[in-house]
């Protein structure tokens, strides 16, 4: 393809909002992460009583770190499509809201089931 002046025309600039608005998704998802698991180890820490017809502390567990991992799976992939979307200087703040809402998701269905399989 010829081009006038004989080389390709600059790419527009990245937004500036787009570029604040991923980057605040993507600690606060990192951050959530966190929290969440401080509050999924201070739960399991305290389950004192787990009587067995009531409570499955190993389905609790699992419950619990299958959630987590979900999650951080999906943090690596939101964030791996925000910088592509960076680089490319497309919309990359759906990547990251999204990014950030399913890891949340999965941080609360996993501490949600650790509590059900313990009796709550």
């Amino acid at each position: 393809m010829t081009y006038p002046y004989g080389y390709p025309p600059p790419k527009p600039r990245a937004s500036g909002i787009d570029i604040a608005v991923s980057i605040t998704a993507l600690v606060l998802t990192v951050a959530g992460g966190g929290v969440a698991a401080f509050f999924g180890i201070f739960f399991m820490a305290f389950t004192d009583h787990c009587p067995p017809e009531t409570c499955d502390i190993d389905a609790g567990v699992t419950a619990m770190f299958t959630g987590f991992t979900v999650a951080a799976v999906m943090w690596l992939v939101g964030t791996t499509l925000t910088i592509v979307a960076m680089v490319r200087r497309a919309a990359a703040w759906p990547f990251a809201i999204g990014t950030l809402a399913l890891c949340a998701l999965a941080c609360v269905a996993g501490i949600g089931g650790y509590l059900v399989a313990v009796g709550g």
